[in-house]
């Protein structure tokens, strides 16, 4: 037996901390390799997230380079603790759960893994509704029928399908999630290179497309204020040939005015307050409108530092995965060696997160110059859902969606089902399996009824997210600082344990550590003089929980 991998010695099942789905992973059946390490990150890295994550960069003024920089370097930043925590995984073959029991306690651990599930809950809840709209767009391209706005059975039963597909994959245990991972990543690597092809086909060059994330930098409508003036001023989009995309513009919130000509002048107005804009193309057989744009007032003498800029971005890139790097041991568990682990979440981490970015990046610049219904970059469509609606041909939008389901169907079992089955399973071993903390996760997922919070839990969950930092902080400084990377394996499911510290079950360290860690990476919220800690939340948060800690367990 290798080093490196540890077997229970002790008899602990008839301990209440114990069931079949927490015990240790016997040697014979750790058989994810380092292609399917690399395959279940593919699986989840690739999402509509991901496609998104560049264009709010870019919004912000980064051009493409940089947000691409920013997203590669956050991700190698985010696997080394991947790999950190990946280790006792591998090495003890528990999950998440169960190695948390030796920082926070075996009672304290729950509130740390609750939390976790919690937050996967409120995600595959979203990811599940988007998956379910698909299923809904397959069945109006077949039909010929169109789409409802707003809510309707169609997309209830939709979402149902979806929600019972992910049952599925559940209820049939963690080999059929590695057989989804591993034959779903191909595919999606396909779809980035065809997305890709298909861009670079259409714009007829690499660089003419690249040229273009230029444009998406301008929002349509901005206001400056000089000498007592306010101006208006407006931008347009322009197809590859160089030519304005745009002959007039309107500004609806005034009833007064009417269609003037396009003018990239800057227009006095009298009142700044709540300015709404609409332009149009009437070159062709139809006028081509673009949506209503309020423009914003902006300060053209402001200095924001943009290296400041850069590391707030880069936060908030490192907190896109901070959820998993915390119960990364749930996965690598079933990996063969530390190398396998190591090696496959390098390849399948920083590199996709990259490449689908850059195809956001590319299929948005492209389709910009192509759709000729796209005149402002407000309008863009980064998101591709958009981009689909785009195409009238039924296959192409079938065919899509088949794909969008594939990408979302293997995010959401990775990422926001292994977790909280695990969590809500170490919450009562003995009556929760593996399979009924699945289940309640979906069903968590229809309560917070995401067709209703999609918007508003998004950002409260990348929120929370953030604050996660000193849990990761503590579990790294707890293995690798303070018991050099050796645990008690049979102590871990003792209920009066050397893990249950004094049968409390809470670690005093571990506990003050987290308390302190997320007030640190919080108090910036309300105090403005430490704002910066707030907008480095993960680091704040990591940093100072991973220092306290260790100087508390050194006492010890």
């Amino acid at each position: 037996m290798s080093k490196d991998i540890v077997e229970l010695q002790e008899d602990v099942s008839s301990s209440s901390l114990y069931s079949e789905d927490l015990a240790p992973v016997p040697t014979n059946q750790r058989t994810w390799s380092k292609w399917h390490l690399a395959a279940i990150w593919i699986g989840m890295a690739v999402c509509i997230p991901t496609y998104l994550l560049a264009s709010y960069m870019i919004k912000t003024g980064l051009n493409w380079y940089e947000a691409l920089i920013i997203i590669g370097l956050a991700n190698l930043i985010i696997t080394i603790p991947m790999v950190l925590n990946g280790h006792a995984g591998v090495k003890y073959g528990i999950p998440f759960p169960v190695v948390g029991r030796a920082a926070f306690g075996t009672k304290g651990v729950h509130l740390a893994s609750v939390t976790r599930g919690i937050i996967a809950c409120g995600w595959f809840g979203v990811q599940t509704w988007i998956g379910g709209l698909a299923i809904y767009a397959i069945f109006n391209a077949i039909t010929g029928s169109t789409g409802e706005l707003g809510l309707s059975i169609g997309k209830f039963v939709s979402f149902g399908i979806f929600w019972f597909i992910n049952m599925y994959f559940i209820w049939k245990g963690t080999e059929s999630i590695k057989w989804l991972e591993t034959y779903s990543a191909p595919i999606l690597i396909i779809i980035g290179i065809v997305l890709i092809y298909w861009s670079y086909n259409k714009a007829e060059g690499f660089s003419i497309v690249l040229d273009q994330s230029v444009q998406l930098e301008n929002t349509a409508a901005t206001i400056t204020h000089e000498n007592d003036t306010y101006f208006l001023n407006l931008n347009a989009l322009h197809d590859k040939e160089g030519n304005l995309k745009v002959s007039e513009y309107n500004i609806v919130s005034n009833e007064n005015t009417t269609w003037e000509t396009f003018t990239n002048q800057p227009i006095a107005i009298s009142n700044p307050e709540n300015v709404k804009v609409q332009f149009r193309n009437t070159e062709g057989e139809s006028p081509v409108l673009s949506s209503v744009v309020t423009a914003n007032i902006v300060d053209p003498n402001s200095k924001e530092s943009k290296l400041w800029r850069y590391i707030l971005w880069l936060t908030a890139m490192v907190g896109f995965w901070a959820t998993m790097s915390i119960s990364i041991a749930d996965i690598t568990r079933y990996a063969s060696t530390q190398k396998d682990q190591v090696v496959g979440q390098f390849l399948g981490l920083p590199a996709t997160m990259m490449l689908y970015s850059f195809v956001g990046i590319f299929v948005t610049c492209a389709a910009i110059i192509n759709f000729k219904d796209i005149l402002i970059a407000d309008d863009a469509p980064w998101d591709p859902v958009s981009l689909i609606a785009k195409f009238k041909n039924p296959v192409v939008v079938i065919v899509a969606q088949v794909f969008m389901i594939i990408a979302t169907l293997s995010t959401n079992i990775a990422a926001n089902v292994i977790a909280p089955s695990n969590a809500f399973s170490n919450l009562w071993p003995k009556k929760i399996s593996f399979k009924t903390g699945g289940t309640i996760t979906g069903i968590i997922g229809i309560l917070i009824m995401p067709w209703w919070l999609l918007n508003e839990i998004s950002g409260f969950l990348i929120f929370v997210s953030g604050l996660l930092g000193p849990v990761l902080g503590i579990l790294i400084a707890d293995y690798f600082l303070v018991r050099k990377k050796t645990m008690e394996l049979a102590e871990l499911y003792k209920e009066e344990g050397i893990y249950s510290y004094n049968k409390t079950g809470f670690n005093r360290a571990g506990m003050i550590s987290l308390g302190i860690g997320v007030f640190a990476a919080l108090i910036g919220y309300w105090v403005p003089a430490l704002s910066f800690l707030y907008s480095l939340s993960w680091f704040t948060g990591f940093i100072i929980s991973f220092v306290l800690y260790y100087l508390l367990m050194k006492k010890k």
